[in-house]
């Protein structure tokens, strides 16, 4: 089950790679219009120059004008188990099929739905444009709900074999068919229910604001120490590009709001409180730097060279585009401890950032968010909340590197360069690879104890308990094998076994189970 979330929140980064290039378009154009960068004379409506900057305006809206629709077509890439391209193709047609259905609910039932459609989109009518259709506002939810639907009977039918005669309905067209009448139930669903969730989301938004700088550090810990499981999508996704924080998500309202916000001379906190439920990626670029320097600082004399060699570039990557991965799985990889350590202090930054009035949309790196979306285009009435901004993140840098360096001297953590360890930063795939084989490596011993593979005639589990029928009892191993190994008891019956494991014991069957069905997906090799 965490395994299928997993990937359901990795197929939700696949739309949001599109958003950087987009929201530097768009900041850099709102810029290039903005009077008090470019003078009256190039900032006039009537202007050539202006006219030039416009145009490529419009098409950087692209992306935040069609969120639902992008993240409707993107999630099949990572979802569906084969065909991707067929499987995004019929996502986009249910998906625009559904909201047809709605719209033509809503225009004929409207008074029973207790929905208005003649009113305009917008505002608190609950209404949006989607694809031209005049539809329910169900934002990237609604989009990713239906991907999902759509993009599970893709994996279910696009490989049915039809009958001959009916040969050229298979495959996408199949697929289509059948979500064609799925799509009808979801639209009423949605209608029945989903103005009821628009009220629950409104008093949501409300809440967050209230929540102030708690709301803050949770948002930013659970965004952070998320990270490994994959599951920090789920936490980001509702406030960036949802409406959990406002209307339309935080990249839309900003990139929306952004000329307004930096013409006016009112703090930007009291104009987007909601704004700080982005500011995560300050981690990405003054956490980056007191990590890289400590690491630096703790390698060996004779293997600086080497190591710094390592360190600029991975850290460059983090401050420029957002992209943490090699250092925080690096230390991540080695020590559990440290990574806690650092979503504890990038949550707390954020939150002390946030007391300080500093908000915005700063969630990437600096060349893709802080500089285009929030630095430049702010600077001339904001100056002050930025040099506040950057002093609270230098502070921090020492601090990240202090604690960071002191742990690492303590417990004496085989960070890149240190004694004899490999100079070498880790991926995500290496963590995982590792994490893995750790799992392997019990679930071999696990077997080992049982008296091997082919002594287990049956094995299941419930919530805690691995629940074995065996072959022969006599060949178990005596409890204290399984305790060693991390269970927290046994029980016995005849030529059954329970063995107490945990929340984590679906984890431990599946590596079993792969185990036994295919010994060579580990270096372990079971002994009877």
């Amino acid at each position: 089950m965490l395994s299928q979330i997993q990937r359901f929140g990795g197929a939700m980064f696949t739309p949001v790679l599109l958003f950087p290039f987009a929201g530097m378009v768009v900041g850099i154009a709102i810029m290039l219009k903005n009077p008090m960068f470019v003078g009256e004379t190039l900032a006039n409506p009537q202007g050539l120059f202006f006219q030039i900057v416009h145009i490529i305006e419009e098409g950087g809206w692209t992306v935040f004008r069609n969120m639902p629709l992008i993240f409707a077509i993107g999630l099949p890439i990572g979802l569906a188990n084969k065909a991707q391209a067929r499987a995004c193709l019929s996502v986009l047609v249910s998906f625009m099929t559904w909201n047809y259905f709605i719209n033509a609910m809503g225009m004929t039932w409207g008074d029973y739905f207790g929905v208005d459609f003649n009113q305009a989109v917008g505002g608190e009518s609950g209404l949006a444009m989607v694809a031209g259709i005049k539809t329910l506002d169900t934002s990237i939810i609604g989009a990713i709900a239906i991907s999902g639907i759509v993009t599970a009977l893709h994996n279910r039918l696009f490989d049915r074999q039809l009958p001959v005669f009916l040969g050229i309905f298979q495959g996408s067209s199949f697929v289509t068919i059948v979500a064609f009448f799925v799509m009808i139930p979801c639209a009423w669903l949605t209608l029945q229910g989903w103005p009821k969730v628009q009220m629950g989301i409104a008093s949501l938004q409300e809440f967050m604001l209230v929540s102030g700088p708690l709301g803050v550090w949770v948002y930013t810990f659970l965004e952070r120490i998320l990270i490994p499981t994959g599951l920090h999508h789920f936490i980001y996704g509702p406030f960036i590009f949802g409406p959990a924080a406002v209307e339309g998500g935080i990249q839309l309202y900003w990139a929306q709001h952004m000329l307004e916000f930096s013409q006016s001379t009112r703090p930007l906190i009291e104009l987007f409180p909601q704004g700080g439920f982005a500011l995560h990626g300050n981690s990405k670029i003054f956490g980056a730097m007191g990590i890289a320097l400590a690491i630096y600082a703790t390698a060996a004399k004779e293997n600086k060279a080497k190591v710094a060699g390592l360190l600029i570039p991975a850290t460059l990557t983090a401050m420029l585009v957002g992209i943490t991965e090699p250092l925080e799985f690096t230390f991540l990889f080695i020590s559990p401890l440290l990574f806690a350590i650092h979503a504890l202090l990038a949550a707390t930054m954020a939150t002390v950032m946030y007391l300080f009035g500093v908000v915005g949309n700063m969630g990437g790196g600096l060349l893709d968010q802080f500089l285009p979306q929030n630095w430049i285009p702010m600077f001339h009435n904001h100056a002050g909340m930025m040099f506040t901004q950057i002093a609270i993140g230098l502070t921090f840098t020492g601090i990240w590197f202090l604690i960071f360096r002191t742990l690492i001297l303590k417990f004496n953590l085989k960070t890149p360069g240190r004694d004899e360890s490999e100079i070498k930063l880790y991926s995500k795939a290496d963590y995982q690879a590792a994490k893995k084989q750790r799992g392997y490596d019990i679930a071999g011993h696990i077997l080992a104890a049982l008296g091997g593979a082919e002594n287990i005639n049956s094995l299941n589990n419930c919530a805690t308990r691995l629940r074995i029928s065996l072959r022969d009892a006599s060949l178990v191993a005596p409890d204290d094998a399984f305790k060693q190994l991390g269970a927290h008891g046994v029980v016995r019956h005849g030529d059954s076994i329970q063995i107490i494991i945990g929340l984590h014991v679906p984890q431990l069957r599946e590596n079993m189970e792969s185990l036994m069905n295919n010994p060579s997906s580990s270096s372990f090799v079971t002994e009877s």
